[in-house]
């Protein structure tokens, strides 16, 4: 009988289409609690997960251009363009003139913006971190190997980026 290890003592992972399912399905409930919070936060305020995400890599990379927001988001020009003109008119982004090209705009958050991204990216952060400290630190290193495998390979080198720049 296999007992699920190869030669070696390295173990194997072979997962039925059903143990499959129900990972999917695992990460669809987490997202729907992950992002139960900010969307409560949003909604009070009249934004969606669009302002959410662009609020948080803006922050994360303040002076981030246009384009480089489009290539991280992976949406239109015209649906990042809303999400910003909204944000900007509401005092949370500001659009400066780039200092090395003047076409390219580069976005800042206010201290309005950064208020909420704040509470946003608090409420997220406790949650994780409730959830880590029940799962424990092999399972919160599981996880992110997990979520990294899943990455798309551009994403994957760009979240490395980041991660190795000491934004961690």
């Amino acid at each position: 009988m296999n007992d699920g290890r190869a030669p070696g003592g390295q173990e194997l992972l072979f997962l039925t289409d059903e143990q499959l399912r129900k990972g999917i399905e695992t990460m669809f409930f987490a997202y729907r609690g992950f992002t139960a919070d900010p969307d409560r936060i949003l909604d009070e305020q009249g934004y969606g997960r669009a302002h959410h995400r662009a609020v948080h890599f803006i922050s994360r990379s303040p002076g981030t251009t246009v384009n480089n927001l489009l290539n991280i988001l992976g949406v239109t020009k015209q649906s990042l363009n809303r999400v910003l003109r909204t944000l900007i008119e509401d005092g949370l982004v500001e659009s400066r003139v780039g200092t090395r090209d003047k076409r390219e705009r580069n976005l800042h958050l206010t201290e309005t913006g950064e208020t909420l991204e704040r509470a946003l990216s608090d409420a997220q952060r406790e949650r994780m971190r409730a959830a880590y400290r029940e799962a424990g630190p092999e399972a919160v290193q599981g996880f992110r190997a997990v979520l990294e495998a899943m990455m798309d390979p551009e994403l994957r080198r760009y979240f490395n980026r980041i991660k190795d720049a000491g934004h961690e």
